[in-house]
């Protein structure tokens, strides 16, 4: 009678609510609890974006530059040379960039304006017919109306220009803060990283460390596998473009390799305009020769060298890809579509080596445990020894 008292079968009948509801409530007030976390954060990260978005390009250039000086340092270079070395080749690729882009378009400009001029006319001429009906009359008319509207609107204008002249500001800043936040990376990383891990309770030293880790992993992984992949977008359309005759065929490669960072948005707006020039410039036979190649370098991407490259290490779901992408685009434009996959992605691989058990403290504890029983053991035998004596 007295075990039926404390049998945990019978407390339950009498408890009116069930223990799966009891579970339920308890997770959902878990998660309403994180979900409210995250909602706050992204509500906060959103009012100081002009640090946010530097601070988070800093940490994928820094993801990139990182791996490169620890490469040159395990070969025995001081660490003040390697992070020289990085910065000199970071900066003069890009140099060399912008150097053939402004090159191949001033060598190109006289074609360009002669061939726009053309493509321009016969615009105006096919815009004529029906059913668009847009004569040189009403074109002259548009005209004028717009330099009406533009004398009419001219305040709204100067606040306009106002406006974007605080942009470059904002501009100069964020450059500011993320080569900041690149040199201190190179410079002392892990030292920043054990300060913040060093801010949370000692409990949880262990798992945040783990997290950082591999968060970090996943972060490089998928900027060095973004960055081959949009080498070979860029090469492989860049290439179609300078074969087919296409002009601006290096400003084609930079789009089609700085959208390839955006997923689905970035290939769509890269192969567009490589189509777009095309078909101004070369005609529509082309136009179509070139949206083959586009899209025989995104199958070749998408189904080959992105499994390839991947493997098992940077997982994420293409719906979650999706959904992360509109979610960022919706919330902060082109720079949240940009950094949305690498954050899914970190978050993901530092949450799963959170959930995971501490090995080194299970390890401790279990030795401690083994240590528990010995003394135990010994002082039971002790014990045995003590009543034979007696």
């Amino acid at each position: 009678m007295v075990n039926d008292l404390h049998d945990p079968v019978e407390q339950n009948r009498d408890d009116p609510i069930p223990e799966g509801l009891k579970l339920g409530a308890r997770f959902t007030g878990y998660l309403l609890v994180i979900i409210a976390g995250i909602a706050v954060a992204g509500f906060l990260a959103l009012q100081i974006a002009e640090i946010v978005i530097p601070f988070l390009a800093g940490l994928i250039l820094s993801a990139l530059l990182v791996p490169m000086s620890s490469f040159l340092q395990r070969h025995r270079w001081p660490k003040s040379v390697a992070v020289i070395t990085v910065w000199v080749i970071v900066l003069g690729l890009l140099t060399g960039l912008v150097f053939l882009i402004v090159v191949q378009i001033r060598n190109e400009m006289a074609a360009i304006q002669g061939q726009l001029a053309v493509s321009l006319e016969a615009a105006q001429k096919y815009l004529a017919t029906q059913p668009f009906g847009l004569t040189e009359d009403k074109i002259n008319e548009f005209i004028a109306s717009s330099g009406q509207w533009l004398q009419d609107n001219s305040a709204g204008l100067r606040s306009g220009a106002a406006e974007v002249g605080s942009t470059a500001a904002h501009i100069i800043e964020g450059i500011i803060i993320v080569l900041f936040v690149t040199l201190f990376a190179l410079i002392d990383g892990r030292g920043i990283w054990a300060w913040v891990v060093q801010i949370w309770p000692r409990k949880a030293h262990h798992r945040i460390g783990a997290a950082g880790d591999a968060g970090w992993k996943t972060l490089s992984s998928f900027i060095r596998i973004q960055l081959v992949v949009a080498a070979t977008d860029a090469i492989g359309i860049g290439l179609g473009a300078l074969i087919l005759g296409v002009p601006l065929a290096v400003p084609i490669a930079t789009v089609v390799f700085l959208g390839a960072f955006v997923p689905f948005i970035g290939a769509i707006i890269g192969g567009a305009f490589a189509v777009g020039l095309a078909l101004l410039f070369n005609g529509w036979v082309h136009a179509v020769i070139m949206l083959g190649i586009v899209v025989l370098v995104q199958q070749i991407e998408s189904h080959v060298l992105q499994p390839w490259l991947t493997g098992s290490r940077v997982k994420i779901h293409p719906l979650a890809v999706i959904l992360g992408v509109t979610a960022g685009a919706a919330l902060a434009g082109i720079a949240g579509a940009f950094f949305a996959v690498p954050v899914i992605a970190t978050l993901n691989s530092m949450f799963r080596a959170a959930k995971e058990p501490p090995v080194e403290q299970t390890s401790a504890e279990a030795a401690g445990e083994i240590n528990d029983v010995e003394t135990l053991s010994n002082s039971k035998d002790d014990e045995v020894e003590t009543g034979k004596d007696q």
